[in-house]
């Protein structure tokens, strides 16, 4: 049920299972808990089911069905692509749990997969409005409490250390809210640094704020660097509709290396001194119908300013989309996709993706994947840990586990200071020099002036109500750009979509993970990825089967 009304009062409520997050990973974890016989809340930064980058367009999913011979084509064609920091255990766990989730999709969900023309269904991808409008329909059906317009600013934990709940604002009532659970899901998202990328300025890191003041780690943050072609015009940013597109110079001349798979360093190089202009040129008939009716919302825009993008030329821009499409986040402890905290799960894009991408974008199709995968393992973890505590879960004291941007060290600025820690964080994080084409000599600058950037959140960053998220959401994007730095100078080489022009070969031993703690003091340590061999993999093909 949504859970809805007029009073100013704070709301004060209990769960076993608490999910933050509206998108696909959290509908899935709300889902799960919810069969697993668990109370659940979910609560929403936007309305569930239409915030979000899923919900904004459609996406491909990563579903390959159980044969053997594409399940290992599938895997191998990422492995090189990501630096070969992925894991074979997870990414057979993932593709196992997409193909079970997209049949409940159709069954349960009765999602309309189109017709294959053999009898079955095409189920390689979503439209993500009618997708997430069907997950809405399977949670109320499953009594989930929603909490809609609901962001929280923080997790609440016991004496222990252990989560047991979380704080936050309702923004159309104008109240605080707490929810007392026996564990709570982190299905926040990545963070795009409110690039205004379609769907993305409800990401701005917060989960991963959150999870690291109770304690959490992080993994691969050095690979944040995610961009999106989109025109200038516009937000929509659906890159692999640019691999039927020429590029070009101001001066008409093609851009040589656009459209190839490095083709965005290529643009981003050129926009440093220049306009980059595009034309969908390489796209016959049947194409250009099957475009428009996969993403009807990529030619709004065209639509719109009468410009047909298969005949006419229009500028393009790069849009940062971080930790959305990069592959770093929150560390996964075990296969319930559990923290390091008790009582704290990850699923979704909030949570590292190396174990499925390395350190490359999985795109739409993996995280996709993921979403599912991550958020049933991380719903039906969590209402197992809730289940073992009751009834002391009820009894726990509760204590806030938030810092910056809620209680400063020093005295506080004006509430809207959050906006100068916007600006100055991506002021440090959307360049390309800085970001995208990365080299010590820059990173290190732009990494010194979001510590002091930091230093300001910590002693003088305040706001309550809506102005807590505001808040808030300036203090998590803070830490994400210093853990994505901090992780990008520390890794001594190149290898998947972290580029440093500096040191722009591989080097072996660096094919470990990197795992960071810490907010005032940042911390790296290796974590060696673990090879699974092919007796191993074939075990597990056997026993999937």
């Amino acid at each position: 049920m949504t859970v809805t009304g007029t009073s100013s009062d704070p709301l004060d409520l209990s769960a076993g299972v608490l999910v933050a997050g509206g998108g696909p990973a959290a509908a899935w974890a709300e889902y799960k808990a919810a069969q697993a016989g668990a109370d659940v809340v979910l609560a929403d930064k936007g309305y569930c089911g239409t915030s979000g980058a899923t919900a904004s367009a459609g996406t491909g999913v990563w579903y390959v069905p159980p044969r053997p011979a594409e399940r290992e084509r599938a895997m191998a064609s990422r492995e090189a692509l990501g630096g070969h920091l992925a894991d074979r255990h997870w990414m057979a766990r993932v593709l196992d749990q997409t193909y079970e989730g997209m049949g409940e999709l159709a069954d349960a969900g009765r999602y309309p997969f189109p017709p294959d023309g053999e009898g079955g269904q095409v189920r390689r991808g979503v439209q993500g409005p009618e997708y997430m409008r069907r997950m809405r329909i399977l949670l109320r059906r499953a009594g989930v409490r929603i909490l809609d317009h609901s962001p929280v600013v923080e997790l609440l934990t016991d004496e222990d250390g252990a989560v047991a709940g979380v704080a936050g604002y309702q923004r159309q009532r104008d109240r605080p809210y707490r929810v007392r659970a026996g564990a709570v899901v982190l299905a926040t998202g990545g963070c795009a640094f409110l690039s205004r990328a379609l769907g993305c300025d409800v990401n701005t890191g917060d989960g991963a704020l959150m999870a690291a003041e109770a304690g959490a780690e992080l993994s691969g943050m050095e690979f944040s660097n995610a961009y999106a072609i989109a025109p200038e015009f516009s937000s929509v940013t659906k890159t692999a509709y640019y691999s039927f597109a020429t590029f070009y110079r101001e001066d008409g001349t093609v851009l040589e290396g656009a459209g190839s798979q490095k083709g965005r360093s290529v643009i981003a190089r050129t926009l440093l001194t220049e306009k980059v202009y595009c034309r969908i040129d390489r796209a016959g008939p049947d194409v250009q119908r099957a475009m428009r009716l996969g993403q009807p919302n990529f030619f709004l825009p065209f639509d719109r300013m009468g410009v047909d993008p298969f005949t006419r030329l229009f500028p393009v821009t790069l849009l940062l989309e971080g930790t959305v499409r990069g592959t770093g986040g929150i560390r996964v402890a075990d296969d319930e996709c559990a923290t390091s905290v008790p009582g704290l799960y990850v699923a979704g894009d909030a949570a590292t993706r190396e174990l499925v991408c390395g350190g490359f974008t999985g795109g739409g199709s993996h995280n996709a994947a993921w979403a599912i995968s991550s958020g049933t393992w991380a719903g039906r973890g969590a209402a197992r840990f809730s289940a073992a505590l009751a009834p002391s879960a009820s009894r726990r004291p509760l204590i806030p586990a938030g810092g910056a941007g809620l209680r400063p060290t020093g005295r506080p600025a004006a509430r809207d200071g959050y906006r100068e820690v916007v600006a100055a964080v991506q002021a440090e994080v959307h360049p390309y020099e800085k970001n995208y084409l990365r080299h010590g000599d820059r990173l290190g600058p732009a990494l010194a002036n979001l510590h002091a950037t930091w230093d300001r959140v910590r002693s003088s960053l305040y706001g309550t109500g809506a102005g807590a998220v505001h808040a808030r959401q300036a203090a998590a994007m803070t830490a994400h750009a210093r853990w994505m730095y901090t992780a990008a100078l520390a890794r001594q080489e190149s290898r998947g979509m972290h580029k440093r022009e500096d040191l722009p070969g591989s080097d072996e031993s660096w094919r470990r993970r990197l795992l960071v703690e810490g907010l005032d003091e940042i911390r790296v340590r290796p974590d060696p990825v673990a090879p699974v061999g092919p007796q191993e993999y074939a075990d597990h093909l056997r026993a999937a089967s």
